[in-house]
């Protein structure tokens, strides 16, 4: 499984390197100056952003850590995306089991 990101500080740590070995993950860096290469994420970070980070001042790591985890899972299962015809990630993921998904429509 590969996992790709920017070329951030976090992700030259050892501790990630140690951690991406552990989960057998092959870590892909994009380009530099390319954001474009790594789009998907770019766009999910400003979501977290605009709808979750700038609503509230944490006290604590702890505090963040839970309110990130409720958005990831409120992204994940209850928000709508345009992109997958106005449902959920869970319900296109389930529709896609069934075979009931509609294919999307990738605009170039």
């Amino acid at each position: 499984m590969i996992i790709r990101s920017d070329n951030g500080p976090q992700f030259i740590s050892n501790k990630f390197q140690d951690t991406c070995k552990e989960l057998k993950l092959e870590h892909e860096r994009i380009p530099f100056k390319t954001p474009n290469k790594n789009a998907h994420i770019e766009a999910f970070h400003r979501l977290l952003e605009d709808e979750c980070l700038s609503r509230y001042e944490f006290k604590s790591y702890t505090e963040a850590y839970e309110a990130v985890s409720e958005y990831i899972k409120f992204y994940n299962k209850v928000r709508i995306h345009s992109s997958l015809g106005y449902i959920s990630p869970v319900e296109f993921y389930h529709k896609t089991l069934e075979g009931t998904a509609k294919p999307l429509k990738i605009k170039l």
